[in-house]
């Protein structure tokens, strides 16, 4: 009887499950090589514990994902993680009770988390005014200037980017008398032309430390210099030197196919630029104009941070804070920087990637992280913050190519642009009073 009461008891022992692991949720927007590198990181974290399992989701694209979370929120079933563009932080800023500050989830949860460890102009962008972190930097890019060597040479000139404006329109006119058809090209204008341009010059494309300092921002794209660099391109249509491609990455396909010898687009761009093996390229800083005082200063990230949303249980938000404290890893941070193009967010994994001897082998792969770190950020230089500014893209977009199309001048066009972005950031304040 004893033995069948003990068989019975081992029985029961062993028929009780294992505890459950806690489960993370990760909507992001990323696909093809991106997304499976996205992944990978999900997949290496889950290897390196048991008691956290994240998920990651494709969710559409970034405007669809956060309509998605947004609806799963007042669902009360939201995400843990959203993967949003930079465009949409002060959205999600707005979005008060449904997001939990990045700095809260760290310092609750107690693991290790030091704002200074990232790259200044990292943090600026997703920090408010106090130096909080509001949510986590993950695959941050910037603009760079691509030149084809092999088009230079076949031009006469010296295989060496151009440092100014007025060196690369002079570089332009010797490529057309070349031959060259497209000679420069540049994707993403508003990213590249207006939000880095002011950056990169150290001056303002708001007010309000660029949005920064509150909702009552308003933009200053209509200044002299704005103006004179976008009649400049306007200009340089007309004479053949500058083939607009459109308001994303269309331009990249031109610079790596070998169609163009010279573009402005992303760092993220330079992946595809060495598996199309199309072109000797070569990558340097943003163009300046070398009249202005201070230029040229620093870049500014593009891409995503991760938002923490609010309405999972509490020690759900423990396994989102190991996370992250995972991604901010040197090692895991220099392996998704050398595997995608991304800047390393860190300074640890920045200097680890340079000790590796990475970027001796990879001339030119450290050309972002320098550029973004070039003078310590400004106020003009440090990011923006405005809202809805999805839409307030594409009014300057709208208004830049009709300086392109010759339908208006440059300041009319971004008077234009000024008046019409104002009225979408005064709808914005009314409605998050």
């Amino acid at each position: 009887m004893r033995i069948k009461f003990l068989v019975a008891a081992v029985a029961i022992t062993f028929a009780v499950p294992a505890q459950a692991q806690t489960q993370i949720q990760w909507w992001h927007s990323m696909t093809g090589a991106l997304g499976e590198a996205l992944d990978g990181l999900a997949t290496k974290f889950n290897a390196s514990q048991k008691e956290y399992k994240v998920n990651a989701i494709y969710k559409g694209s970034y405007p669809e994902s956060m309509t998605a979370a947004i609806a799963a929120f007042r669902a009360k079933n939201p995400p843990h993680i959203l993967q949003v563009f930079e465009v949409g932080t002060a959205t999600m800023m707005a979005a008060k009770g449904a997001i939990i500050p990045i700095s809260k989830v760290m310092s609750d949860a107690k693991e290790p988390f030091n704002p200074k460890d990232y790259l200044p102009t990292v943090t600026g962008y997703y920090s408010d005014l106090k130096g909080n972190m509001l949510s986590f930097p993950f695959n941050s890019s910037t603009a760079l200037f691509y030149i084809d060597r092999n088009k230079f040479k076949k031009a006469g000139l010296p295989p060496v980017p151009p440092k100014t404006w007025k060196e690369l329109i002079a570089a332009a006119e010797k490529l057309k008398a070349s031959g060259q058809d497209c000679v420069y090209t540049s994707g993403w204008p508003s990213w590249v032309h207006i939000e880095n341009f002011s950056a990169w010059h150290d001056v303002p494309i708001g007010t309000k430390q660029n949005g920064m300092g509150g909702f009552d921002t308003e933009f200053r794209i209509n200044s002299p210099l704005h103006v004179r660099h976008v009649a400049m391109l306007g200009d340089m249509v007309k004479k053949g030197l500058f083939t607009y491609a459109g308001r994303t990455n269309q331009a990249d396909a031109k610079f790596q196919s070998g169609e163009c010898a010279m573009a402005t687009i992303s760092a993220g761009a330079l992946g595809g630029t060495i598996k199309a093996a199309k072109t000797d390229w070569e990558l340097s800083f943003l163009p300046y104009h070398d009249d202005v005082k201070g230029a040229p200063q620093n870049s500014i990230i593009g891409g995503a941070s991760l938002w923490v949303m609010a309405g999972r249980k509490p020690a759900e938000y423990k396994g989102v804070a190991k996370f992250l404290a995972f991604l901010s890893q040197p090692q895991i941070q220099m392996d998704w920087h050398t595997s995608t193009g991304y800047v390393p967010i860190t300074k640890a994994s920045y200097e680890l990637t340079r000790q590796s001897g990475f970027y001796d082998k990879n001339p030119g792969r450290d050309t972002a992280v320098r550029q973004l770190t070039n003078k310590a950020p400004t106020d003009n230089s440090k990011g923006l913050r405005f809202g809805n500014f999805v839409q307030g893209r594409e009014v300057i977009e709208e208004e830049m190519e009709s300086v392109f199309a010759g339908k208006k001048d440059a300041q009319t066009a971004m008077n234009d642009a000024a008046k019409r972005g104002n009225e979408i950031l005064r709808k914005f304040q009314a409605a998050n009073k």
